[in-house]
């Protein structure tokens, strides 16, 4: 499969345009802006006439399953043999990140994707990606006006959604001008922010509080306490009753704490492997750190799994952050 290391919107729109069959892939351990700009542009391409499904390799996350679409979202296995026109990946930043879903992306007749990863590899044989873009969902609710869609508030939701958690409700700095464009417009439908809001940053299940607490008393610190992290055992889980999706945006809780500079967290998952979200605040940065261990992400926010015991793999990321944090005081700067 011929990819090309550029970005090609009209090449992608002709693509969405000619194809009757798309299959949008999403991430693994999926979050609000791989389902909700996957979702939106289901609804739209569905206005448009045609068939389109959402597929993951991993189950939506219950505090997403109020989307529109999202109890329709399929795991690869049940499209069976599916030959779409077009796979269209939306927000992966690299294939790995497809899990189960790369038999799809393999199978179609027609590769492409959406995102808005700095360090994405562009995998795709139609690629558009815009690193300066707050969220993927930006990209998406662009694509959609220029398929000629008109936005709805189902629709909207979804966008919401995608730009809001990847955004950390509007206040990280990857916020931008065009973000807050995307909201104006959004909110003339109107769309029924404070009780998304709600749903999306502010509700708690028992389970995700108890599990919040261990992190909390697992928490530790080091190089000045400039860095901070947390760890979850698979136990921690089973003995909250919680899910991998409840350790969400535990990690900030890291970060957050005054003078702070990086942070992660390391879960251990049932299979034995350790998942790390981690996070930096200028001039430090995370993304070479989760790249260099497999990973992904942004400057501000990455992550990657390593197939190690729980211990060693939080003191191989202290290791990395400690490094990381010399170099940037090396080059001069305040912390």
């Amino acid at each position: 499969m011929e990819t090309k290391a550029t970005n090609d919107r009209q090449g992608l729109l002709e693509d969405i345009r000619g194809a009757r069959r798309i299959v949008l892939c999403a991430h693994v351990s999926p979050d609000g802006d791989t389902l909700g700009s996957s979702l939106a542009l289901r609804l739209a391409l569905e206005k448009l006439g045609k068939e389109a499904w959402v597929v993951c390799q991993d189950a939506v996350p219950t505090y997403l399953s109020f989307l529109p679409g999202a109890d329709q979202v399929c795991r690869p296995d049940a499209l069976g043999h599916m030959h779409p026109e077009l796979a269209l990946c939306v927000d992966v930043s690299d294939q790995r990140r497809l899990g189960s879903c790369i038999r799809i992306f393999e199978a179609a007749q027609r590769t492409a994707q959406v995102d808005h990863h700095g360090t994405n590899p562009y995998y795709a044989q139609r690629n558009l990606v815009s690193p300066s873009s707050s969220a993927t969902g930006l990209v998406v609710w662009e694509l959609i006006k220029e398929l000629g869609v008109t936005v709805d508030t189902d629709i909207a939701r979804c966008l919401y959604t995608a730009v809001s958690t990847d955004t950390g409700n509007f206040s990280f700095n990857n916020t931008t001008a065009e973000a807050f464009q995307m909201m104006g417009e959004l909110m003339a439908l109107p769309l029924p922010l404070a009780e998304m809001n709600r749903l999306l940053f502010r509700v708690r299940s028992k389970p995700q509080l108890l599990l919040l607490s261990r992190a909390l008393d697992s928490l530790r610190f080091s190089a000045g306490d400039h860095i901070a992290y947390m760890a979850l055992s698979w136990k921690d889980f089973q003995d909250c009753g919680a899910l991998p999706e409840h350790a969400e945006a535990i990690v900030n809780f890291a970060l957050d704490v005054h003078g702070v500079r990086l942070a992660f967290l390391a879960r251990e998952t049932d299979m034995g492997d350790v998942k790390l979200s981690m996070r930096a605040l200028s001039p430090c940065r995370v993304d070479a750190i989760a790249a260099d261990l497999g990973g992904g992400g942004h400057a501000m926010a990455a992550g990657c799994t390593l197939e190690m015991p729980l211990k060693q793999a939080v003191e191989l990321v202290r290791s990395r952050m400690e490094k990381e944090l010399a170099e940037v005081v090396r080059q001069g700067a305040t912390l």
